[in-house]
């Protein structure tokens, strides 16, 4: 939801600006000047690649700010569009996407549904992307190699217009929202134990893109951690009669978000060895966790309803409707709507 974006990305804002005074430099960082943004995720940050890859995402997203779909997985903007605005740049294109788009001030790589590691399965079994990060950085090696070979071959300067400029790549920022989808496929698939023991691999999996794109030229890196997993709609909605203590005072699954924080342990650790290896990078850490779960357990404060309720869809106890999509029960058509308030939401379909 926009109002819920814009609260959340204020928060966000006050938390790592605070968190950045408080590490290692002692002098104030320069203001924020950065000519494109080159954006790495899931469906916390696609702004149309699973739309351009898999068919468009249906009614009623996007219709609070886009009136009408636009590749995002919400009712309007997501955090990454309101980074660009706070930058005064341009809502990211997505590499994927082939008409009306615009790579002068950057890309966008993510794609709904994505990990960091990749997964032996399908879109269509369990709405895992193909397209993981390894994947996602291979499409922005090709993008920055051809984009720069079209500039220097341009010959009129409309063409030059909708292209990155070469000399650009290295002041852009990087931006990465990643690695929720990576724990959500272990709880689907691995024992508590087991996925806590991958938790290294996942993360160095991810340094290993960060330390790519570096050798690349890459040097201004925005990183978000996983937000509060166990505080997903979704992930509640089938639970019935649960043992004592399995969810914490503001409904959501303590052991997701215990897995979560062991990830956020594991990522902030690799990232301190990051800025040590990688010296001439700016690598920020954004402690989306926090930020997430303060909006979660103050919502009474903020305005917003109960968290754990979907704004789009229909759930009842015996079906379920998701997010713009329709059914037949007992002999009615049953449609995904949106609810009438949206801005008093946090959760749109549930997982976003």
């Amino acid at each position: 939801m926009a109002t819920y974006s814009r609260i959340f990305l204020t928060i966000l804002l006050i938390s790592t600006a605070i968190q950045t005074s408080a590490e290692k430099w002692s002098n104030a960082p320069p203001p924020c000047n950065f000519p494109a943004i080159y954006n790495f995720g899931d469906s916390n940050s696609d702004t149309g690649g699973m739309s351009a890859a898999f068919g468009p995402i249906p009614p009623p997203y996007g219709q609070d700010f886009f009136h009408g779909p636009a590749g995002r997985e919400s009712d309007g903007r997501l955090i990454i569009d309101f980074i660009a605005e706070y930058l005064g740049l341009p809502y990211l294109s997505s590499y994927l996407d082939s008409l009306g788009t615009n790579f002068r001030h950057g890309a966008n790589f993510a794609a709904g549904g994505s990990t960091i590691r990749r997964q032996n399965e399908t879109i269509y079994e369990n709405g895992i992307s193909p397209f993981s990060l390894d994947i996602q950085v291979t499409n922005f090696d090709q993008f920055k190699s051809r984009t720069s070979e079209l500039f220097h071959r341009a010959k009129n300067p409309f063409d030059r217009s909708q292209l990155p400029r070469p000399q650009e790549f290295s002041r852009a920022l990087y931006t990465f929202d990643i690695g929720q989808n990576d724990i959500l496929d272990g709880f689907r698939k691995l024992t508590m134990p087991q996925l806590k023991a991958a938790l290294p691999d996942i993360v160095n999996h991810f340094a290993s893109s960060i330390i790519h794109l570096y050798e690349k030229g890459a040097r201004n890196f925005w990183i978000h951690n996983a937000g509060p997993l166990g505080c997903l709609p979704a992930a509640t909605l089938y639970i019935t009669n649960p043992n004592p203590g399995f969810f914490d005072n503001y409904g959501c699954i303590k052991s997701h978000n215990l897995m979560v924080i062991e990830f956020n342990k594991h990522l902030k650790s690799r990232i301190d060895k990051l800025r040590k290896q990688l010296r001439r990078a700016s690598i920020i850490y954004v402690d989306v966790y926090s930020a997430k779960y303060h909006l979660i357990s103050n919502t009474k404060y903020y305005g917003f309803t109960d968290p754990l309720k979907i704004c789009c869809g229909r759930h009842e106890s015996n079906f379920d409707v998701w997010c713009g999509q329709t059914m037949i029960f007992n002999g009615s058509e049953i449609i995904g709507v949106s609810c009438g308030s949206p801005a008093s939401y946090i959760s749109w379909d549930g997982t976003n």
